[in-house]
């Protein structure tokens, strides 16, 4: 399947699913389901290895595209080689997640049609520099995979080196 192994478990989760990865519109390739689901359904775990932060920084830091999902406080992270992987961030979501005694599931969060593609709020808190746009396509898109949260604090630290950096040229001007 792709390339990726996979465990008897997700394997049955998929086919019972009816999920299937083809092209899409908001990244390269997406996870779509070939059946409706119904809202609440717990439709796949988000599976790969667990590592640290640093663990994950240092193995990646040259990557382009990572699929690390921050698990608990943040400080350990999955390593996504699943099926979930596949799933895209959108500002409108039709799913979230669901961080349950150290597991991951995607969840509906409305009744999603057969050949919808499933997508969720990455809520993204870290990425040093990274503006990590969003292409959702939403019309209410807030133009990045990062929370409310996080835009809010990252405007601020803007805010406040642009206002140091203001006052260090009047007080050139001034002295």
């Amino acid at each position: 399947m792709g390339g990726f192994e996979f465990g008897a478990d997700l394997l049955h989760s998929v086919e019972s699913m009816g999920l299937i990865i083809r092209s899409s519109a908001i990244h390269a390739a997406g996870c779509y389901t070939t059946e409706p689901i119904a809202n609440g359904t717990a439709i796949i775990e988000y599976t790969g290895r667990r590592i640290t932060k640093e663990e994950a920084d240092e193995l990646y830091s040259d990557a382009i595209v990572t699929y690390l999902f921050g698990v608990g406080d943040g400080s350990y992270v999955i390593d996504g080689h699943s099926v979930a992987m596949f799933i895209n961030h959108s500002c409108e979501p039709n799913c979230e997640t669901d961080d349950t005694d150290g597991r991951v599931w995607i969840r509906a969060i409305r009744d999603i049609a057969a050949g919808e593609e499933l997508v969720y709020d990455y809520n993204l808190y870290d990425g040093n520099e990274d503006p990590c746009y969003c292409n959702c396509g939403f019309a209410g898109c807030r133009g990045s995979m990062y929370s409310v949260d996080e835009l809010k604090k990252r405007a601020r630290a803007a805010k406040r080196l642009l206002g140091t950096k203001s006052n260090g040229a009047r007080k050139k001007r001034l002295g």
